[in-house]
């Protein structure tokens, strides 16, 4: 049994909870404008990576101009929105989401950063959580230049989109920043309610954390390599259950770049989720109902979207509240493994 431990007067836990929760919530919107970005084909839309000066978008009809001329240069206006008859209004349309996106990330940047500062030069943060909100901080600056990294591989005149790969490693190191925020927040509120030692990672968090990381894994191949067009069907694609798909390079090969079998491992292992997820609410129940009902209630509305995502051909609101509930199903998946770790 742990004897509640007296906090120095300046130590906030509780407003630094609320701080990083309030950043986790914008981390959940970047995360459903990022799914637009991908959705509308925005990404590329902005050649250069102008941290500062990029804040501002064009405000001249000549700076919209130079900036279409500079998109007209990419493999994906010369084969796929040029010949398709895409305009500067077109243009200005999938501009203004890479911008917007942009902009989020340089906001979420600010929100966390400037007031860390604040409250680390002001003594408020308790012992040993500095080191983990200068981690979550260092994610968070990993984010953006992943999100660099992932449209300069779409840039050449060969490539039509952003790598798969790179999207997938800029969508999950916003996902683990996320469930980062929640476990930490967490904490802290356990630590203004008694001085509570954090929570402890347990080896069910690791194995149904493990099947969660691949189903988003899965899915983020999924956009990346637009799969979702793979079928409009469920749960047979194209008339089968197992589809047919290229195996002429390997079978290595095909299990990461065939659209049509990604698209068969991510319906299909969303079930070893569901499986994995409803053992971990379980055993989360008598410890926290709130979060058990959270994780249900995730996985259960994920799976009826990603369903409606294929059957109305990748709806671009329905795919985007799929990737927002994927998000969500995070939290509620951080908050079920920060219950299942807590030491009284």
């Amino acid at each position: 049994m742990t004897h509640p431990v007296l906090l120095p007067a300046s130590v906030r836990p509780v407003a630094i909870a609320n701080w990083l929760l309030f950043v986790a919530l914008l981390v959940i919107v970047m995360v459903a404008v990022g799914g637009i970005t991908r959705l509308t084909e925005s990404g590329l839309s902005i050649t250069q990576w102008q941290p500062v000066t990029g804040t501002i978008p064009p405000l001249t009809e000549a700076d919209w101009l130079a900036e279409f001329e500079l998109y007209q240069q990419t493999g994906q206006y010369r084969q796929i929105t040029g010949p398709a008859g895409m305009d500067l209004a077109g243009f200005k349309f999938i501009f203004f989401w890479e911008w917007f996106h942009r902009l989020l990330g340089r906001v979420i940047g600010l929100a966390f950063a400037v007031p860390l500062a604040w409250f680390w030069l002001r003594g408020a943060i308790p012992a040993g959580y500095k080191w983990r909100l200068v981690a979550l901080l260092a994610l968070g600056g990993m984010q953006g230049v992943f999100g660099w990294f992932m449209v300069r591989s779409g840039l050449s005149v060969e490539m039509t989109s952003v790598s798969h790969f790179w999207l997938s490693i800029h969508l999950l190191t916003a996902l683990v920043t996320l469930a980062g925020l929640v476990w930490t927040a967490l904490d802290l509120r356990r630590l203004a309610r008694g001085g509570n030692p954090p929570a402890r990672w347990t080896a069910i968090a690791s194995w149904v954390g493990a099947v969660l990381f691949l189903q988003l894994l899965l899915g983020a191949w999924v956009a990346g390599l637009n799969a979702g067009h793979a079928s409009d069907s469920w749960p047979l694609m194209q008339g089968r259950l197992i589809p047919e798909y290229d195996t002429s390079r390997g079978l290595f090969w095909a299990v990461t770049h065939d659209p049509f079998l990604i698209h068969f491992l991510h319906r299909w292992w969303a079930w070893a989720a569901v499986i994995a997820l409803v053992v971990m609410a379980r055993r989360v129940k008598p410890l926290e109902r709130g979060a058990s009902l959270a994780i249900h209630a995730g996985f259960g509305t994920q799976i009826l979207l990603g369903i409606a995502t294929v059957l109305t051909g990748v709806s671009l609101w329905i795919a985007v509240a799929h990737q927002l509930f994927g998000a969500l199903l995070v939290v509620a998946f951080a908050w079920g493994a920060h219950a299942l770790g807590r030491r009284t």
